[in-house]
């Protein structure tokens, strides 16, 4: 059945004092800015014997950049969920500090600086958005004129020469950006505004086929039509990651919509589906399915290990606690080391543990989403936080799958951690909107009517 529009209550217990926990969140930002600059003085002192001339710098950056976020929230959303911001935070922090260490084995390419420069336009984009959006559901109105304006994004790449295979990246002189990631969110907000409206006619109506009762046509072809005219251009650019994306956040949204497990059968088979036709038709896509399946094949030519092979090799000379942050060799995995692959530095020089806890990390964010979405009382709200929430979970999916060679690479970002100034952004931009919608979830009723 689908959902019912009736919501559940959020806030405190009727004659409880509500609690903003901003003191909670002001706490959890120093214990992460802490983290940070210490594993940046580890870099310094594991390859160099002393710490880096710009370790203070580096820590009082990234400190003004949380404390202006914290001070934000604090003064135009007080019950914001305590734990995103300093998640995001952390996460980020991380990411810097695991691309320094490779800067330092790549002196001519170093990347942090660009990254810190690409943070701070992600977080004065945070502040924009808390700021400038009182209402999450204003976004409802422009979900059409979203998806058209994210359809376009991902033409534009079409005009542009392939990077690394594919035509993802439009490059201006020395900058260069993904209009791919910003269409992601626009697409969450066209399908939250349409579920949202037609989830009864989705769930109730319809033909049944075999053991599925099928939504009436008129009712699902809008949406069908969007879909396959972002994956038609996805294919044309051979971006194999941000289809499975796209596809991914359809079937799960269409899922919390209708509430039928059967829309997960049905995605699973034409991802399947398509994956092969798309593996059999590109090349591109052809290689990176045939290493997925032979690893160490490369190897066995006489060739030296590829990408994957030297990814597990890394893993496993990671082992439990790691090698210590500059102390291993996943450089020579080449060319995507600061891209998906970074994930092989952290496993390598933070082991299992320090896996284990960035998943745990990444875990917890998506888990906050996913509760913000139920505590919304608006259809669109919850439909909107549990889409942009698993945007997330399904970019670790696959950037992680991919680089632990459990499915094909698909060349996609490590949100947070990855070299990525696109990503970045994007991803400082949903929390943003998760905070903003925590909020009104959070806060007590008579406020929130008000």
């Amino acid at each position: 059945m689908a959902t019912p529009s009736a919501t559940v209550r959020s806030g405190p217990p009727a004659g409880r004092p509500a609690r903003t926990r901003r003191n909670t969140e002001l706490a959890l930002l120093v214990a992460a800015v802490l983290i940070s600059v210490f594993g940046y003085i580890e870099v310094g002192v594991n390859i160099d014997g002393t710490p880096p001339s710009d370790a203070a710098a580096y820590g009082a950056a990234l400190g003004v950049l949380a404390l202006l976020a914290h001070a934000v929230v604090r003064r135009r959303a007080r019950y914001a969920d305590p734990l995103l911001l300093p998640i995001a935070v952390l996460l980020n922090g991380i990411g810097l500090v695991v691309i320094y260490r490779l800067d330092r084995a790549t002196p001519r390419s170093a990347a942090a600086p660009t990254q810190l420069l690409w943070s701070t336009l992600g977080v004065a984009l945070f502040i924009a958005v808390v700021l400038l959006l009182r209402d999450h559901r204003i976004l409802q109105r422009y979900a059409y004129v979203g998806a058209l304006a994210a359809l376009v994004l991902l033409v534009l790449p079409i005009l542009f020469p392939p990077v690394y295979g594919s035509r993802i990246w439009i490059t201006l002189g020395p900058l260069s950006f993904q209009p791919g990631e910003f269409a992601k969110i626009l697409l969450a907000v066209f399908f939250a505004a349409y579920l949202a409206v037609h989830r009864d006619a989705l769930a109730l109506t319809g033909r049944k086929v075999l053991w599925f009762q099928l939504p009436l046509g008129r009712v699902l072809g809008p949406v069908l039509m969007i879909w396959a005219a972002f994956v038609g251009v996805l294919v044309l650019e051979t971006d194999l990651g941000t289809s499975l994306l796209f596809f991914g956040l359809f079937v799960v949204m269409l899922y919390v919509a209708t509430a039928r497990s059967g829309w997960i059968a049905i995605g699973l088979f034409l991802a399947a589906a398509g994956a092969v036709g798309v593996g059999w038709l590109s090349p591109h896509v052809h290689g990176r399915v045939t290493d997925w399946l032979h690893p160490l094949a490369s190897i066995a030519a006489g060739q030296g290990p590829n990408q994957i092979a030297q990814s597990l090799f890394a893993f496993a000379w990671g082992g439990m606690l790691g090698t210590g942050l500059g102390l291993g060799g996943s450089i020579l995995i080449g060319f995507a080391a600061k891209s998906d692959f970074i994930l092989a530095t952290i496993g390598e020089e933070l082991g299992l543990v320090g896996l284990v806890s960035l998943f745990l990390l990444y875990a917890l964010l998506i888990s906050r989403g996913f509760r913000t979405g139920i505590a919304l009382r608006d259809p669109f709200g919850r439909l909107l936080a549990i889409g942009l929430a698993a945007i997330v979970g399904l970019q670790v999916f696959v950037v992680a799958g991919g680089v632990l060679d459990l499915i094909p690479l698909t060349g996609m970002t490590l949100p947070f951690i990855a070299q990525g100034g696109s990503s970045v952004v994007t991803n400082w931009i949903i929390v943003a909107l998760l905070v903003r919608m925590s909020d009104l979830a959070r806060r007590p009723l008579p406020e929130r009517e008000g």
